[in-house]
């Protein structure tokens, strides 16, 4: 798969674009003045694996707060401003790493000259956002809420930009609609050589949510396009960067991780595999190391379809298998199972 060439820009000391490992963040859903709670869901969506952080600025009182906040974290912290001049150059004044902006909501030309000098000050990124609720009037007037639109739109945006001087600029063109958020982002990818933020704006909860993510973020990603991700979930945000994670390895972009395959299940399942299955997957969620273990259903298939698996184990009603790489090599009671399986899991990724 390759990977289409965007420019290379940093965010707090983390590069993006350039053919660099795609990036995941999410967006804390504290109030950032809240600096303790805000504190305590960045730590959170740091340790399952976000490399940024977004926050909210919806008032002075949130800017000056990102100053704490930035001095007691150690993630780039992107700041999300809307309608305000002001608060945008807060943000950067008090740390912000990389700012999200929509030019057309800031003001006239005069307001955002003045955000664009302090970009430039701060030698930091902006992202230029467009989505079918921030369409510039006479592109929605032209094509309708279109991908087109969306295209055009952030075009115009970013256009404003550059006219000042601002060079390290990152895209996204955003739609609840899956089909036009793919359109929108494949056109604009041969327009630019800016980085993409890729997301399905409004995906919805959780299930729908992550369909929606998974179709659109992966199928941009399988044509090599995009530099930073975020799975939009009306849900806790962590549960954002574990998804953004399971898109990035099914397309291939992420090989250090413990693969969890397990089977459907049928009537010849007389066994919890599927409560084991999720158990094992909990259990190596943190573990950044190439392996595979299988989980599977029965005895008759479990070995052969786990051929490839580093370790599996295939059910009965009275008895488990354990193999590796389909060979098995020890069978052991069914009450037993799970005990013995976690002890062999242990060794495989810590050598215990």
């Amino acid at each position: 798969m390759h990977h289409l060439t965007t420019k290379t820009l940093s965010v707090g000391g983390v590069p993006i674009g350039g053919g660099t490992r795609i990036k995941i963040q999410s967006m804390t859903t504290t109030k950032t003045s809240d600096v303790e709670k805000t504190l305590a869901q960045i730590a959170d969506l740091k340790g399952v694996g976000a490399d940024f952080v977004r926050l909210a600025i919806a008032d002075e009182g949130d800017a000056f707060a990102l100053k704490e906040v930035r001095e007691k974290c150690q993630i780039p912290l992107v700041a999300d401003i809307h309608f305000s001049p002001k608060l945008a150059v807060l943000a950067m004044e008090n740390g912000a790493d990389k700012i999200r902006i929509n030019p057309g909501n800031i003001g006239g030309e005069q307001e955002i000259r003045y955000v664009a000098d302090c970009i430039k000050a701060h030698k930091i990124p902006v992202r230029v956002g467009s989505n079918t609720g921030s369409i510039e009037k006479g592109f929605l007037e032209k094509y309708g809420r279109s991908a087109e639109a969306l295209v055009e739109s952030a075009l115009y945006n970013v256009g404003i930009l550059e006219k000042f001087g601002v060079q390290d600029i990152v895209i996204s063109v955003k739609a609840s609609d899956v089909k036009m958020t793919v359109n929108a982002y494949m056109g604009i990818a041969e327009r630019v050589q800016y980085p993409l933020h890729l997301g399905v704006t409004e995906a919805g909860t959780f299930t729908s949510g992550t369909v929606k993510s998974a179709v659109g973020i992966g199928s941009l990603l399988l044509r090599g396009i995009g530099d930073t991700i975020r799975v939009s979930l009306t849900d806790d945000p962590v549960k954002e960067i574990w998804i953004g994670q399971e898109i990035l390895r099914a397309c291939g972009l992420d090989e250090a991780y413990v693969d969890v395959v397990a089977c459907p299940t049928c009537g010849r399942c007389e066994w919890e595999s599927r409560a084991l299955a999720e158990k094992v997957t909990e259990f190596v969620r943190p573990y950044k190391k190439k392996a595979k273990i299988a989980v599977m259903g029965c005895v008759v298939n479990g070995p052969g379809e786990g051929k490839d698996a580093d370790l599996g184990i295939a059910g009965g009603k009275d008895c488990c298998l354990l193999f590796k790489k389909g060979e098995i090599y020890k069978k052991i009671a069914a009450q037993d199972a799970e005990e013995e399986f976690f002890k062999e899991i242990r060794l495989l990724l810590d050598g215990e």
